[in-house]
């Protein structure tokens, strides 16, 4: 008689799972993400009466019960992306014998036209910023450096007040996203906008912590407070539909609008892949081929 395979505890390894991430230095997010996914697998699992495993079948299930919810692509994808990257960990510490759902597709992806902002719309976001209070400074400086650079939120948030160089019009960051640093070049407007908020910082209860960018009232300053700020600015700017990743892809079509080259931004942006570049500016590709095409003046024959 054949012995039954014994069924691996996936919630109680989920914490070694935590650990190993952390040690490799995943960002918070990406942790977060991983360890979401496979909690939310779980509570699926208990509440439809399926085992807890990671095979083929009842991953693909759950896939597709959560596209059935009205979930989207790009969240079953990220669900579906956190099990197989378990399921491989679990493989290498010899937890499981074999990875069943390391060949399962992922679901495609919608292809999105997502719109920048207009200058003006820039504009009246960094208007609705301005002001001498120390938030105002504060959103004013971050709301230019998001226009300008298209770094990440993250990234943002995670400068110290020693990677930010006013007079040379430099910020490093030093781990972006896959733990890649890099420098980012910015004008003499966001280096004005930072230099006066560095001015008012050294007021602030926490000015003598390393973090840049501090929260009102004596907080620290982290996405929520940032998300919550940026979308009441533009709020008062009459910009509805905003979201802080808005303002990257506004910087990709407002970079290469001005003529900056394809390598200059994705080396600005931190992309290593074409494909990243592509999604960024799709929406303002046919204005620059039209505009390109004008500049041209194929039509012209000379008759």
């Amino acid at each position: 008689m054949t012995a039954a395979v014994p069924v691996v505890d996936l919630a109680a390894l989920l914490p070694s799972w935590k650990l190993a991430l952390q040690a490799d230095r995943k960002s918070r997010q990406t942790v977060d993400a991983y360890t979401t996914g496979v909690r939310l697998f779980l509570e699926w699992c208990d509440e439809h009466g399926h085992a807890p495993v990671l095979d083929r079948s009842t991953v693909r299930t759950w896939i597709t019960d959560l596209l059935n919810g009205g979930a989207a692509p790009a969240t079953a994808r990220t669900r579906q992306m956190a099990l197989k990257r378990y399921s491989a960990w679990l493989l290498e510490e010899d937890e499981i014998e074999a990875d069943l759902i390391r060949d399962v597709s992922p679901p495609k992806l919608d292809v999105k036209v997502v719109e920048g902002l207009t200058d003006e719309q820039c504009a009246a976001l960094v208007k609705a910023c301005q002001g001498k209070e120390f938030i105002d400074r504060r959103d004013e400086a971050v709301a230019r450096l998001l226009i300008e650079t298209g770094m990440r939120a993250g990234e943002v948030l995670g400068l110290a007040v020693a990677d930010v160089d006013v007079q040379r019009g430099l910020a490093v960051v030093r781990r972006g996203k896959g733990g890649k640093g890099r420098v980012v070049p910015f004008g003499p407007q966001v280096a004005r906008s930072i230099d006066r908020y560095l001015r008012t910082r050294r007021t602030h209860r926490l000015a003598h912590t390393e973090t840049l960018w501090l929260g009102g009232g004596g907080q620290q300053f982290r996405y929520h407070g940032l998300d919550r700020a940026m979308k009441a600015r533009a709020d008062a700017a009459g910009i509805y539909g905003f979201h802080l990743h808005l303002l990257r892809n506004t910087a990709a079509t407002r970079w290469l609008a001005a003529g900056g080259s394809e390598n200059g931004l994705m080396a600005v942006a931190g992309w290593s892949s074409r494909e990243m570049l592509d999604r960024y500016t799709r929406a303002s590709a046919s204005d620059r081929a039209a505009a390109e095409a004008r500049g041209l003046n194929l039509g012209d024959l000379g008759v």
